[in-house]
């Protein structure tokens, strides 16, 4: 729509409409190839030739489209120009009717109709002077898409909660603990107590909650980041306790196994660190590092 000179080259993948969500409507196909299909309409409606090509690139949605030519003269511009607002109120329409979900509906059909009852001219609010608003509301995703979840928040808020959380779930139940037996080791390992989301959730302040609602998954994706330290099972929280986890294949290709030992003890052992009763494992098997100078 832009000028009678442009082109385009898309590579359909997320369903999506004019509106919102792409509504299947035809059970016979595949939700991919019905999704292709419409896209390809669209190209139709707006006056292309229409061309598909597979593209060979290692994904599973790799059928594009390209529109290098129209099917009219320039002079006729303002009458695709009302095919185009007719068809996109008429998907306004459909997504809105129930018989959007029937079996063996004809979209085309049904849309033709709608095309015709919308009339020549469009509504007065897709309408202005110039001819520039072709959809109002329409709201495209920032240039810049923000990182929501919970990786860019600030390190010393997020250590804050960790730290807070763990205290939570060791003073839960100061009596529970578990004895490490290994090699003859009777010390007991305070693994502290299990808490639902929501009853962690009532012991942060309401500024805390606050930066983590605007975070997709809030509470929940914060701790399943901080996977040292928590275990998330069934909406309720647990310590991980490292004695407990699987070792490392030792069937892994050479080039994965050589990969994991040189990421071996990159970061800091938090239970080392903050645990009363220090790591459960010793130095040698624990995969982080117990002080500094064993970083690497």
């Amino acid at each position: 729509r832009s000028s009678y000179s442009c082109c385009y080259f898309v590579l359909p993948c997320c369903f999506f409409d004019f509106h919102g969500k792409y509504s299947r409507r035809q059970s016979k196909k595949t939700q991919y190839r019905e999704y292709l299909d419409f896209v390809a309409q669209v190209g139709f409606v707006c006056g292309f030739h229409v061309e598909e090509d597979c593209l060979r690139i290692p994904s599973t949605k790799r059928v594009s489209f390209i529109g290098k030519s129209r099917t009219y003269a320039a002079a006729e511009r303002a009458r695709i120009d009302q095919q185009i607002t007719q068809f996109i109120n008429s998907r306004r329409t459909c997504a809105a009717a129930t018989c959007d979900r029937g079996v063996g509906f004809n979209h085309k059909d049904h849309c033709a109709g709608l095309c015709k009852e919308a009339g020549s001219e469009p509504p007065e609010d897709e309408t202005e002077a110039d001819g520039t608003v072709w959809m109002p509301g329409f709201q495209p995703r920032e240039k810049v898409e923000q990182i929501r979840n919970c990786a860019s928040l600030p390190r010393d808020f997020v250590n804050e909660v960790v730290l807070n959380v763990a205290n939570l779930l060791l003073n839960a139940a100061p009596q529970k603990s578990c004895s490490d037996k290994q090699g003859g080791n009777t010390n007991t390992w305070n693994q502290g107590e299990s808490l639902s989301l929501r009853e962690v959730a009532e012991h942060l302040n309401k500024e805390t909650l606050k930066k983590l609602k605007s975070e997709y998954g809030g509470l929940q994706t914060l701790l399943k980041n901080n996977h040292q330290v928590f275990e998330v099972l069934n909406g309720r929280v647990h310590i991980r306790d490292w004695r407990k986890e699987k070792p490392p294949s030792k069937t892994k290709p050479e080039a994965k196994r050589r990969l994991s030992a040189e990421a071996f003890k990159t970061r800091l052992c938090w239970f080392f660190i903050h645990h009363p009763d220090g790591c459960s494992l010793p130095s040698e098997a624990c995969p982080y590092a117990h002080g500094t100078e064993e970083l690497r």
